[in-house]
C-alpha cells in the first residue's frame, strides 16, 4: 500500500507539500522561535532567521509546483537543496554546533527525516515522469 502511494505522488506534488511543510517551519520558527528554543536547545534569534530565510524558498518551491509538470530543473535544484539541509541538519548534530536537549536532537534528526522523504519524493516524481 505504502509503495503505491509513493508510485502515486509526482513530482509536482512533492513540491507542493514540500512548500507546505516549509512554510509551516517557517511559521513555527518565526512565531515560536521563543518556545521552540526552551524545547530544543536551538538559540531562538537562530530560529527566527531561519524561519525567515525560508520564505523566499517557500515561495520558490509554490511557483515551481504551480507548473504542470514543473521544470525538471528546477525540481532538480530542489531536490539539491533538500539533500544539502540534510547534510547541514547532520552536521549541526555531530559538530555540536548547539548545545541540544534531547528534544533537540529528535527535532533535528525528524525535520531532517522528513526532508530527504520530500526529497525522494521529488526525484521519484521527476524520474517517473522523465
Amino acid at each position: 500500500m505504502a509503495l503505491a502511494i509513493v508510485n502515486s505522488i509526482s513530482a509536482r506534488h512533492a513540491v507542493l507539500a514540500d512548500a507546505a511543510a516549509s512554510g509551516a517551519m517557517a511559521a513555527l520558527f518565526i512565531a515560536g522561535s521563543g518556545i521552540v528554543a526552551q524545547m530544543t536547545g536551538l538559540p531562538a534569534g537562530f530560529l527566527f532567521w531561519v524561519g525567515v530565510a525560508f520564505l523566499p524558498w517557500v515561495a520558490a518551491l509554490a511557483l515551481i509546483g504551480r507548473a504542470e509538470p514543473p521544470a525538471a530543473g528546477a525540481v532538480e535544484a530542489v531536490v539539491a537543496g533538500n539533500a544539502l539541509w540534510v547534510v547541514a541538519s547532520i552536521a549541526v548534530l555531530v559538530l555540536r554546533v548547539f548545545d541540544l536537549n534531547a528534544f533537540g536532537v529528535a527535532f533535528v534528526v525528524a525535520q531532517a527525516i522528513v526532508v530527504a522523504i520530500l526529497a525522494e519524493l521529488q526525484f521519484l516524481g521527476l524520474r517517473r515522469a522523465g
